[in-house]
């Protein structure tokens, strides 16, 4: 019998600085202060679906190498008894990213390593045994963003193989500023049983903004890009997560959950906070809530997740995470 969920596609190691502010071209900045922690969708997903529930059974597929960030993230991961790691092959360089993050922003420098060699090959289909199977992030895995003639993509193929074995799928995407969004991800989304993305990836899928120059939410766009995300083929739950709040839609009903306010001073990180928001969601959809009842979960998730510098020490037990939705002040509601 199927349980639990693999995370699959990126892991890297988060290289953090904190700075006084992000500078111009040719300008010095200060760090103020520097620090290690895992990174990527396959680690941050899988120890914040661990915080959240320590016997649910968690499945990791990815790549590290044989060098000392990847001995970092295999004695990381091990501290979590229901981490199963034996997917995890190793080969070449661990992937890293350089996080600068100010007071009200964060840039990524990413450097890809044996990310590049991740396809559809690293899979073994006769070993995946869970429910539900997340796979992150969609460009930024290069093996599997490569065309292909039957399905469009090899991320999509390898999603139709994985849906035609029983298992439910889900993706994310990395957000970068192209204009590869609209060719790469709406092949994945027919064989897509959960779009957990923020709103930048979201509106780029389908040429929509959801900001504006002023960084504003566009809030009339958003049922749109739901509505649009799920016609491009979506099966069960489209979700669209921002610091406002988040927004669902699951064929039926269009949900609009408030984000918790967060004291400025309690918030030490905010790395990671996605990968949390979608953990929470992926527990809810693998335990059978409704989607707003996930959204709540993950919205909880996310917001736990700023009160340690990385982005998954914050992260809550599923009960606490249920009291801290219940009783944190929340941001006004979004109409849409």
């Amino acid at each position: 019998m199927k349980e639990g969920i693999t995370i699959a596609g990126t892991i890297a190691v988060d290289e953090i600085k904190k700075i006084e502010k992000y500078p111009n071209q040719s300008e010095l900045t200060t760090i103020k202060s520097v620090m290690r922690s895992i990174g990527g969708a396959v680690s941050n997903c899988a120890v914040s679906l661990a915080r959240i529930d320590g016997e649910l059974p968690i499945d990791t597929l990815a790549m590290i190498g044989e060098d000392e960030r990847g001995d970092y993230l295999k004695e990381r991961l091990s501290h979590y008894k229901n981490i199963d790691s034996s997917q995890v092959k190793v080969l070449g360089d661990t992937p890293f990213t350089d996080v600068y993050q100010d007071a009200t922003s964060r840039t990524f420098f990413t450097y890809k390593g044996n990310g590049l060699y991740f396809d559809e090959s690293k899979i073994d289909y006769q070993q995946l045994r869970t429910k539900i199977f997340h796979l992150a992030y969609i460009l930024l895995l290069d093996g599997l963003d490569k065309e292909d003639k039957e399905y469009g993509t090899k991320t999509a193929k390898v999603l139709r193989n994985v849906q035609k074995l029983g298992i439910k799928t889900s993706i994310d995407i990395v957000s970068e500023n192209s204009d590869r969004y609209q060719k790469l991800v709406p092949p994945c989304l027919k064989f897509t049983n959960y779009c957990i993305i923020n709103e930048l990836e979201a509106g780029n899928s389908v040429g929509i903004a959801l900001r504006n120059g002023d960084g504003k939410l566009i809030e009339h766009n958003i049922r749109k890009v739901l509505y649009r995300l799920k016609k491009l083929g979506v099966k069960d739950w489209v979700v669209i997560h921002t610091p406002e709040g988040s927004f669902g839609f699951d064929g039926k009903e269009i949900h609009s959950i408030p984000s918790l306010l967060i004291d400025n001073s309690s918030i030490k990180g905010t790395v990671g906070a996605g990968d949390a928001y979608v953990s929470g969601v992926l527990y809810g959809a693998l335990k059978a809530f409704s989607l707003w009842e996930a959204m709540q979960l993950g919205t909880a998730a996310a917001a736990s997740s700023l009160f340690e510098a990385d982005g998954t020490s914050g992260v809550k037990a599923y009960d606490e995470l249920v009291k801290m939705y219940q009783e944190y002040p929340k941001r006004n509601k979004v109409e849409i």
